[in-house]
């Protein structure tokens, strides 16, 4: 099956290509601007933007989907194949869905569930209009988790580990009164409730460096990337190195960043930050991160609509042109975690491509391919 694409503005990794053509064939992108094109289906898009499919590496809003209200559960089924057709939509050709192993506290952040909603999402794989990956968050200060991650290493259930720790102190919650807002705003706990869990956290560090080794160990001899999240030292950046650590998610501070970046370690920030013009916690502006040349990639982190939104927008708010906006949600991305077959429009990848249009003074995606295979098109009225 061959399909050309023409009359495209097409964002290559350093230039953007007017007036252009990209002929795909089966689940591959053949050729920019070929002369041979016999018995390919031509779609014209009419000067539309074409950039390659998005790459993220850490989403949690499937959360939404499985639980949409407190203590309300949807079939997993049926909430991966919704969160499946929302990435689809919103040009996201690849997702590592972020699954939070973390005490059993806070509705489907808890191991057990998170242990299955990973194992449906790899039964679903084969179904899905786009990529589904998992990228599981372990929660240091957990006992439970590191056993029942192990069993999910071990059966190729998970494509990214991330390292967490969410002890009040350090990291995105600075003190314990910042913890005990967010969990008491967030998920409606009680004061009491939240210094238990604080508490409780607080009380397992001592052994969680220990199961920390001994899981990335085992993720990366069976071919797992591994990152950290929310550091905010250069200690911090220097031990998660040690690991083996190629991704640090969420650097709070500039001194973090800049260490992630020396060591040659993918920065992550949040494509709502730079939608929002600033961080949910009081961290590190994305934009400011952008501004000092220490943002390597951007995810959905809870909004997968913000992704495009956020690229587009960088240009007119930054020194990045569209080229290198794109890059952070594109190749960048699906270079941090080694998947070289993606995220740029180039002869031999895959057919992982995005057609957008302003809509409202927003970009939306009318078109998404992921894999040579249309799976999603939408015409916007005048």
């Amino acid at each position: 099956m061959k399909t050309y694409l023409t009359h495209a503005r097409v964002v290559l990794a350093d230039e953007v290509l007017d007036d252009a053509a990209v002929l795909l064939e089966d689940d591959r992108i053949v050729a920019v601007n070929s002369a041979s094109v016999n018995g390919a289906k031509e779609i014209d898009l009419q000067g539309r933007w074409l950039i390659p499919g998005l790459v993220d590496l850490h989403c949690d809003a499937l959360e939404k989907e499985i639980e949409p209200r407190p203590n309300v559960h949807f079939p997993l089924a049926f909430a991966i194949a919704n969160a499946d057709k929302r990435n689809a939509a919103a040009g996201i050709t690849t997702v590592y869905h972020a699954l939070s192993f973390a005490h059993d506290e806070l509705g489907v952040r808890n191991v057990e569930l998170a242990s299955d909603v990973a194992r449906a999402i790899h039964a679903y794989r084969a179904r899905g209009l786009v990529d589904n990956r998992v990228h599981a968050r372990y929660e240091m200060t957990d006992p439970s988790g590191a056993t029942v991650l192990a069993r999910l290493i071990a059966d190729g259930d998970l494509e990214l580990l991330s390292f967490m720790d969410h002890t009040p102190g350090q990291g995105q919650y600075k003190t314990l009164e910042v913890y005990r807002d967010y969990i008491v705003r967030t998920y409606h706990r009680s004061r009491d409730e939240a210094d238990r869990m604080a508490h409780e956290k607080m009380a397992g560090r001592g052994a969680a460096w220990a199961r920390v080794e001994q899981l990335a160990a085992l993720a990366l001899r069976r071919g797992v990337r591994i990152a950290s999240h929310d550091d905010d030292s250069a200690a911090r950046v220097q031990s998660m190195g040690a690991l083996g650590v190629s991704v640090s998610e969420f650097p709070i501070n500039l001194e973090a960043a800049r260490a992630a970046r020396e060591r040659g370690i993918t920065t992550v920030f949040g494509a709502p930050n730079i939608l929002r013009g600033a961080s949910q916690s009081g961290s590190m502006r994305a934009l400011e991160a952008v501004e000092n040349g220490v943002a390597d990639s951007l995810c959905a982190d809870y909004a997968p609509a913000a992704m495009l939104v956020a690229a587009f927008k960088l240009p007119s708010v930054s020194a990045l042109d569209v080229p290198a906006a794109v890059r952070l949600v594109t190749r960048s991305a699906a270079r941090a975690v080694g998947l070289e077959d993606r995220g740029e429009i180039a002869p031999g990848l895959r057919a992982d491509l995005v057609v957008v249009t302003e809509v409202s003074g927003f970009p939306q995606a009318t078109h998404t391919w992921s894999a040579g295979r249309l799976a999603y098109r939408v015409a916007y009225g005048e």
